[in-house]
């Protein structure tokens, strides 16, 4: 049975986030704006990474310390169903599955984050676009949800700008892609809203209106739930 923290019963303390597999932050921002207190895990060094941040293995972190927050986010690693890593034939691990183990056995709320190549792996994902949130861009991300916590798909507005090639400077009247070795990287930043990252964050980065947006509707819906419970 999924435990509902004690979200608005402690006067003064927001609700307590972790991001797993963080990277630069994009999902983090988000949680944080939408009223969370966020600490990251990466297993690598991420100076700029937004929130507290510890560096350490994230499925064993989640066994050890996930009962201890109030909601959890999951972004593992997506170069194994990306397209580009297939083509050039790399080998990265898959850990979509434990990741979502180590989640159900935390006993609290969740969401799974991953990209189109990785749907099929999710259990009944939303998917999430940058039209939905009037970004310049179609970023489609898509979110799993457990632990008791559920999202509505969102209608999908209809692609009309066109998008540039992959990798290849964003023409006027163009949307870029923002993936691979791209260029534009201001551009980039200023389209997603993440200021503080450099390439390597952009490629791989959630936009932070994605999780502002999961996180209100979490917020909500945790608060209800411990309201009906009192």
């Amino acid at each position: 049975m999924t435990q509902l923290t004690d979200i608005g019963r402690v006067p003064g303390r927001r609700p307590r986030l972790l991001d797993l597999f963080c990277k630069q932050g994009g999902a983090g921002k988000g949680y944080g704006d939408a009223g969370f207190d966020v600490t990251g895990v990466d297993k690598d060094p991420q100076p700029r990474y937004p929130h507290r941040l510890i560096q350490a293995d994230a499925i064993a972190y989640v066994l050890e310390h996930g009962a201890e927050f109030d909601f959890i986010h999951a972004s593992p690693p997506c170069q194994h169903d990306t397209e580009c890593q297939r083509i050039q034939g790399n080998d990265h691990p898959d850990l979509i599955a434990p990741t979502r183990t180590a989640l159900e056995r935390s006993g609290r709320p969740w969401v799974i984050e991953n990209v189109r190549g990785a749907a099929p792996k999710l259990h009944a994902p939303v998917m999430l676009c940058g039209q939905m949130f009037a970004l310049a861009n179609y970023r489609h991300r898509f979110f799993e949800t457990g632990g008791g916590f559920r999202l509505t798909q969102p209608d999908h507005p209809a692609h009309l700008v066109p998008q540039a090639k992959m990798g290849r400077p964003v023409p006027p009247g163009h949307y870029g892609q923002f993936v691979g070795n791209f260029s534009g990287v201001p551009l980039a930043r200023r389209v997603l809203d993440v200021p503080w990252m450099n390439r390597d964050g952009i490629r791989e980065c959630i936009p932070p209106a994605y999780t502002q947006w999961i996180g209100t509707a979490a917020l909500a819906q945790l608060t209800r739930a411990l309201g009906v419970a009192a």
